[in-house]
């Protein structure tokens, strides 16, 4: 179990709505699908109607700053089997990375790679008291287009295995583009808090509003003032 597998659900029922793409850029193909991630009827570009109001008003926020750029959305609903697939996926990838095959694995080589598989992805539980956060309906992973129609560069790319993940990691450097790495960063932040929305403490691209892990995150901030998830797993 996570940190915020402890805070309670108290689901509200919220349906999950189709995003308005013509708002937002999109990953296109969607990056999970080309894999073949097991989506079958459900789309991936859905989210809680109330999530969808938000990211609208982070989109808007995001066109006072930086007019004519856009929220590109990468990932949102993720059904658990889904979530499933990209485990093993990511997992595999590890492997090839480093020259190994599963079957040659020592206990404590298994043990690392799935520590570091762990940083990036929930694990895909069915207990509902313990939902993926992406299978809520409730998460979703962005970044930001620019005026140009380019892709912002973060300093790393969304999904990535490496340290270079975490929202603070270019936040000491002093070299020009690793400042501007975090200042691209915090502008993602910026709009999406504004919105209501929380940052993964481990991903610079996945924000969240009304699953456990925004809930814990705000318990952390406003320990006198708590508040519960009320968005629980979908499907």
């Amino acid at each position: 179990m996570r940190p915020y597998h402890q805070v309670p659900i108290v689901e509200c029922g919220e349906p999950l709505v189709e995003i308005p793409l013509n708002l937002f850029a999109v990953e296109s193909p969607h990056p999970y699908k080309k894999l073949g991630a097991p989506y079958g009827e459900h789309s991936p570009y859905f989210l809680r109607s109330g999530v969808v109001n938000s990211l609208i008003e982070a989109q808007n926020y995001l066109h006072l700053l930086r007019p004519n750029w856009l929220i590109q959305i990468f990932d949102a609903y993720r059904p658990v089997a889904v979530q499933q697939f990209m485990v093993d996926y990511t997992f595999a990838q590890a492997l090839s990375m480093q020259g190994l095959t599963e079957s040659e694995l020592s206990q404590t080589q298994r043990q690392a790679i799935w520590q570091e598989v762990d940083k990036i992805w929930a694990q895909p539980s069915l207990d509902e008291k313990t939902p993926p956060p992406h299978s809520t309906g409730a998460a979703v992973d962005i970044t930001l287009v620019d005026d140009a129609g380019k892709i912002v560069n973060m300093g790393s790319e969304i999904d990535e295995l490496s340290e270079r993940s975490h929202p603070n990691y270019f936040a000491d450097h002093s070299d020009p583009n690793s400042q501007q790495y975090h200042s691209n960063r915090q502008l993602l932040c910026t709009i999406m808090e504004k919105a209501g929305f929380k940052r993964h403490l481990g991903e610079w691209w996945h924000f969240s509003v009304g699953d456990q892990m925004w809930a814990w995150l705000n318990n952390q901030a406003k320990a006198d003032d708590p508040v519960i998830a009320r968005y629980g797993r979908m499907i």
